[in-house]
Parts: structure tokens; sequence; C-alpha cells
């Protein structure tokens, strides 16, 4: 079976769009040919610094022939709904067509067209340059005379040839033809834009991949990191150093080469005076390239690993001088910025802070630090911290934005924050809360756990959610331009993660705030395994607002139901739940009134007794228990029911002729129910 290789080919495509691309790009043209009934046994698609490739293997030779029925109007229908019918079915005469009764609508014409089926190559040579032309880039350009043109094709860079072959293993593959903007199609590609730039005939997807690689480019983004990274790794180790990894920064220098060749550079030994975070910084921002330590240690060493996209002459000498001199002045700009920020004391820093706004309507930054501060030393016994540490900490939380280092990087603050604190003598707790009270940023991220960290964490994100929810700032949809569900979320894990009890309503926050922490708990505990209608249960079983103590009555609920009591428990309720149901729906009217004891005494019969007895003694255990916080011992309360409630099911007629005793026994069922909400809402369970 034939397959397609298709090749856009352009100027440059930037590292952070390739994957991207190339996964629209298959995306695109495979749907396209499933919907034109073109099936296929499997595409790939691939990116460079400057191009976009695609193979779809095992296409059919044409398209597959369609027979379809269309309904046409009643027999006897106007002439002109007949005219009409034959012109869409493609009939001449209606005796073409074929006549259909239907029992209750009558006689109708029906006519069975069949489509022939088209050869594959001219499908895809109709579809591809509508795809090219409305391709989904971030950004893009047009160029040349035809750029002022309406509907003139767009590209992230110009697009310089389009390659693109049909055929199969047993034949010479078929150029397919077509045109976008004056750009044809045809079987030619490049090379290395320096170490081979003249054009290569490519007859199919094996030759192409052998073709470039003789022209020295690697096709395969993943390949070309291995390469960079095992070739990292082996000159690193040749000089008894190690590679720091980089995920993130491997990715995007395999999209800025076609050929790596990984070399090594250094620099003087003085500027490892600097911190290493702050070297690597510098070093991966402005050179892309990776830092080395000494082996088995933490320490940096004074080398770095730049990747090429040449093959040098001279071994790379002057590539690597040239990066040296870059490397060189960036890293005298950052010791400068080190040793000048050193001079200031942070707390000297927050008047800066005066003039820095944070937001319109929530003031500076000056005035937001000084809310932080006051709301740590407020949750400082809540995370068993020193109120006074708190408040430091939180008072010099972000003196560092002021800094010349992060001004330069500001990804690097907090951690400066830190460094700076540990300078100047700050208590160890406050100096790792500068860096930490920014956590968790994600779900990846790790959660403080030191007593003044957690404090100011908590602080720092509850007076994010509180002021903008003041000022109706809230997400909506996908929109979060203040992050705020990350920093809920951020509150739930340091809550949970570090068993902390915070009830929100005692720290001044509004239901309708804490309902928006309980969607983020929501997600936070779906993530983890947990029945999402477990949660809704403890939910509806009333206004919950210390968040550890809706996980561990969640946890306790689940274990409960796992339970053989804990399962018959809940088929008893559903029962008894949908038998009021549909007695309160006909009656018109709510049976949540007291049981009449006397009435159970005088018409009542033993299994009913002892129901009502067992339910008030159950009922205020799991109160009691509830409200000891002691959630399995309530769970275990509730269980005691089960053999009075199956008795009950088994013997008692709940619909009973008597009108009062009727009506009795279905308050008895109603104070069931009741019983259970002390632990959940026990309809919210699914199936409840």
């Amino acid at each position: 079976m034939p397959d397609l290789l298709l090749e856009l080919f352009s100027e440059e495509i930037p590292a952070r769009m390739q994957r991207r691309a190339a996964e629209d790009l298959k995306s695109l043209v495979t749907h396209a040919l499933v919907e034109r009934g073109c099936l296929y046994e499997g595409a790939q698609a691939f990116a460079t610094p400057r191009r976009l490739a695609l193979h779809i293997a095992g296409l059919p030779v044409h398209q597959p022939d369609v027979k379809e029925e269309k309904k046409g109007p009643r027999v006897g229908a106007p002439q002109q709904a007949i005219d009409g019918f034959l012109k869409g079915a493609g009939l001449t005469d209606i005796a073409q067509a074929t006549i259909q009764t239907d029992p209750k609508k009558g006689d109708f014409y029906i006519a069975i067209v069949e489509s022939k089926g088209r050869p594959t190559a001219d499908v895809i040579a109709d579809l591809l340059p509508g795809i090219i032309k409305s391709f989904p880039w971030p950004k893009s350009m047009r160029w040349g005379k035809a750029s002022g043109e309406q509907g003139a094709l767009r590209w992230v860079r110009p697009l310089h040839s389009i390659l693109c072959t049909f055929g199969s293993d047993t034949e010479v593959p078929e150029i397919i033809p077509f045109d976008v903007d004056g750009l044809r199609s045809g079987d030619i590609t490049y090379g290395h834009r320096f170490l081979a730039p003249t054009p290569i005939h490519v007859r199919r997807f094996d030759d192409y991949v052998a073709a470039l690689e003789k022209a020295k480019v690697v096709l395969d983004t993943d390949r070309r990191k291995a390469i960079i990274v095992n070739d990292a790794r082996d000159l690193a180790f040749a000089q008894g150093l190690e590679l720091v990894e980089d995920d993130a920064l491997l990715e995007e220098v395999a999209g800025l080469v076609e050929w790596p060749v990984v070399l090594m550079g250094s620099f003087e030994e003085r500027f490892l005076d600097i911190p290493p975070e702050v070297i690597r910084t510098t070093i991966r921002a402005n050179q892309k390239c990776f830092v080395l330590r000494q082996a088995g240690s933490n320490l940096l060493a004074n080398k770095f690993l730049l990747t090429s996209n040449m093959i040098a002459k001279d071994d790379g000498a002057t590539i690597i001088g040239g990066n040296e001199r870059v490397v060189r002045a960036r890293l005298s700009d950052a010791k400068f910025f080190w040793e000048t920020d050193l001079k200031v004391k942070l707390e000297d820093r927050l008047e800066k802070l005066k003039n820095i706004t944070f937001h319109e309507k929530l003031g500076t930054q000056y005035e937001r630090v000084e809310r932080i501060a006051t709301l740590a030393q407020d949750l400082a016994p809540v995370a068993k911290a020193d109120p006074a540490l708190a408040r430091r900490a939180a008072r010099l939380a972000k003196a560092d934005l002021v800094s010349e280092m992060v001004g330069e990087f500001p990804e690097l603050q907090g951690l400066m924050g830190r460094y700076y604190a540990t300078r100047q003598g700050e208590d160890p707790h406050v100096a790792a809360a500068l860096e930490e009270h920014y956590k968790p940023q994600g779900p990846s991220d790790g959660v403080p756990t030191d007593a003044v960290s957690i404090a100011v964490a908590l602080a720092d994100k509850l007076d994010t959610l509180i002021g903008f929810w003041s000022i109706d700032e809230k997400p909506t949809g996908s929109k979060d331009p203040y992050a705020l569900r990350r920093a809920a979320l951020g509150v739930v894990r340091l809550v949970l993660e570090n068993d902390i009890r915070l009830p929100l309503e005692a720290h001044k926050i509004d239901t309708h705030l804490i309902a928006f922490f309980h969607d983020r708990l929501k997600v936070y505990l779906r993530d983890q395994g947990q029945r999402h209608d477990l949660i809704d249960a403890v939910l509806a079983s009333g206004q919950q607002d210390d968040l550890l103590m809706i996980v561990k009555r969640v946890e306790a609920l689940d274990a409960f139901l796992a339970s053989d009591d804990g399962a018959n428990l809940l088929a008893g309720f559903r029962r008894a739940a949908n038998i009021l149901k549909a007695e309160e729906k006909k009656d018109g009217k709510s049976y949540n009134e007291a049981i009449d004891l006397h009435l159970l005494k005088g018409k009542g019969e033993g299994e009913e007794k002892v129901l009502a007895d067992v339910l008030d003694v159950a009922a205020r255990h799991a109160k009691d228990h509830v409200a000891h916080e002691d959630f399995a011992a309530a769970m275990k309360a509730l269980a005691e029911l089960r053999p009075a409630v199956d008795a009950f099911f088994d013997k008692i007629l709940v619909n009973a002729e008597d009108p009062d005793l009727r009506a009795n026994r279905l308050r008895l069922l109603a104070s069931f129910r009741e019983a259970t909400r002390a632990v959940a809402d026990f309809s919210a369970i699914s199936g409840g």
C-alpha cells in the first residue's frame, strides 16, 4: 500500500513551536484523510529548525466507493419538489428512483446514489493547500510580493519549498502536484544550511531520512536529544565531571540544531563565588548551555557545555572561544549584581516596594507585604510557628524583588532572598521562608514543611485570594489571569500535606470563597484517586470550612462503605430515601417531624419500636463522635443501625392502612435519613 511523504521547508521554526507544529500537521492531515474514507496504518511527524515532515504509511490507492440512500418527496408531490429531488440526487427522470412505503406517512421516492472513489493522490492534492494556508501557528508572517493580498499565505517564517510524494515500495513514487500561493510541490529537499545546502531529490520516506542524515540533518527531535545528552555525559566524564541534567534546556537546544555537536568551554574559577543557581541561570538564559559539577558533589565546575550546529575545521575552538567571551561577560555582570546586592540589607529595600503597584485596587507591594505579615503572625499558631519569626519572614519575603539580581533574572526571586538573608545573619527559618513561601507553584512542586515557611506561604496565598475576591476578580471558565486556582490548590496542599487545622471562617473568609476552596479540594482528591461522590456527600452534609477535617471524614466514609455494614446500611438508606421521596411527593408534605412514641407503643410492631430505640441512641452517638472529630467511631455508631433497619424492611409495611401509623412510619424513615447526615449526605453517593 502507498505511503505519503510531506515536507514543508522554511526559513526557521522556533524551538518552542516545533513539537506542537509537528503534532498539528499529523492531526490535521490524518483527520482530513479519514473523513474522506482514506484510512491508514500509521503516521509519524517530525520537526527540525527548518522543516516539518510527515510520513503516513499504508494508505489506499483509491477512496472507497460510496453508496448512499437519499430520501425524496412523497409520491404525488408537486413537480417543483420532484425536480429539486432529481437535481440533488443526480437523476434525470423520476423513473430512476424507487418507491418506498412508510406505514404512517405513505409512499416516498428513494434514490440510490453511488459515488466512485477518487484516487487518493487527488484527494491529498485537494486537501493539503487548505491545511497549509490555515495552519495554526501561534505567530506567523507574510512575505514577498503577494504579502499584501487578501488571503495570502502566512507561515511562521518564509516557506521555501514543499515536498510531497506518494507511492509504494514496489514503484517509483509520484509527486502529488499542488500549488500554495505560487509555491509548487515537488520532490526536492535541502540538507544542513552550511554543511550540505544543495538540493536533494527524494523518493520515499526511507530514502528521505537517509539522504538528510548524509546531508548532516538528524530528522527526529528525540534522536537529536539523545545525541546531545550522551555526548554531553561522555565529555563531562572524560573531565571527571557530571552533567547537570536539564530536560527543558535539552528540549530547547535540540530544536535549535539539525546536526548537534557538543563542545566544552570554561570560565574563571573566581566566578564560582556566585551562588550556583545564578551561574546556571546566567549560562542557561544567555547561551543555552549546560553547566557541570564535580563528580559525586553538588559543587559546580568552572566549565560548561554548548551545542553547536556545525562541524568546525578547528575542532570548535573558534565557537568555544566566542561562547566563553559571552559567558565571561554575563558572569561578570552577575558577580557585580551579587556583590552590589549584598551591600544593602533586605529590610532597607522595603521602602522601594512602595513604588511598585501590586494591583491598582489592592495597593502597592509594600501594602501587600504589611497585610501578609499580619496574616502570617495570626496563622503562626496554626502552623506551630513562632509568630515573631513568621512576621519577620513575611516582611522580608518580597524585598529581593527590588534587588539587582532579581531585576535581571526574575525567576530567581525568593531564592536570592534566602541567600541575602543568610548572608545578613537572619534566622535560618526566616531565610528558608523567603524562598519557600512561593511554594507549591504547581502539582509537581514540593510543599514547605518548615513551620515558618508554612505560615508565610499560607498568608501569601490567602492574601492573594481574599484580595482578588474582594474586588470581584474571580476565575471565569478557562480564564484565571491571577492564578487564583493555583493559589487555592496551594493552600489545600499546604494544609493537607502538613496535617494542619485551618478553619477558614475563623479567618474571615466568606462562604463563596470557601466554596471555591471546596472545588480545588475536589480536584486535589480526585487526582489522589478519591471518589468524587464521597467528597460531595461529605460537603453536602453541612458547611465545612476545615479542609483537613473534610478529608478525614471522606476517608472514614470510604472505609465504612467498603465494609459489609456500610454497604448494607447504604442500601437501607436508599430504600428509605426512595420511599420518602415518592410519598412526600404524593402527599405534598415533608415527614421531617418527631416520631410519635405513644403511637409506636399503642399500635406499633416490635421491629419499628426497636428501630426507633436504636435510632435515637445511634444518632446521639454519631453526633457526639463527629463533635469530637472521631469520624471512624461515628461511622461505627451508624453501623449499629443495620440490623434494626434490615428487620424493619423485612417485617414492616410502611404504607399501613391506618393513616396515623403510616405517617409515623414515614417520620421514622425520615429520622433515619436525618441520622445519617451526621457524617454525610448519603443521597449524594452514587446510586444514592
